[in-house]
């Protein structure tokens, strides 16, 4: 097999995997393959689906890439995967081209891939500004499941604060912890106090003359 592209079943194989991708991924994909190995150069489109997309047809001309592909040699050229393209009424195209080789590795073909994503990208728009916040380097807000997860996160969130685990913490960095978990209502929940002191080692009246203290 010396052309892929004039090889009867090689050919109806690709032009059957054009139809199923198109079908896969619906009416904004556009499915094209080209021909390079015939003398009309001019007319190098000999299957395309879904030819709304980049209004091609049948028997249509060559791209960018395909005059690309005609005046460079095969090692120059390797497949473009995921690119950005342009209709010329602008809409945003988002495209494949896989090159299709014969047993010498010359290029007699191409085979794009080209999704219309025009209405997808306005959907992205729409939809962040939906869901973004003020603060969006911030981690999300873990919805605690009860009273105790919720003190387990604010304590965590004490500790980080503070910047070094509670085995080496100083008095000044424990009066830092709890002014957090001051601010943070940690002291709202039954019985956090008796957490606090055991976890920091402190009493309760210790405990007590920190939550008062000004210090962080």
């Amino acid at each position: 097999m010396k052309n892929t592209m004039q090889n009867p079943m090689m050919t109806d194989f690709i032009k059957r995997l054009a139809k199923g991708v198109a079908a896969q991924f619906g009416e904004d994909c556009e499915v094209v393959i080209h021909d390079l190995s015939s003398a009309e150069k001019e007319s190098t489109i000999i299957a395309i689906e879904n030819g709304h997309v980049t209004h091609r047809e049948l028997g249509g001309g060559p791209s960018r890439i395909v005059l690309e592909a005609l005046s460079r040699g095969k090692e120059d050229l390797s497949d473009h995967i995921d690119y950005f393209t342009k209709t010329s009424d602008g809409r945003l195209i988002k495209s494949t081209s896989i090159y299709i080789r014969d047993e010498k590795g010359e290029i007699t073909g191409i085979f794009c891939i080209n999704y219309d994503i025009t209405r997808l990208s306005m959907a992205e728009k729409t939809i962040k500004s939906i869901i973004h916040a003020d603060v969006p380097s911030q981690e999300p807000e873990k919805i605690p499941q009860n009273v105790n997860e919720l003190l387990d996160e604010l304590i965590e969130g004490a500790v980080r604060d503070v910047g070094k685990p509670v085995a080496l913490m100083k008095k000044a960095d424990k009066i830092q912890a709890v002014q957090y978990l001051k601010r943070n209502g940690a002291f709202q929940i039954l019985k956090s106090g008796d957490r606090v002191c055991k976890l920091f080692k402190i009493s309760k009246f210790t405990l007590y003359n920190y939550i008062d203290s000004e210090n962080k």
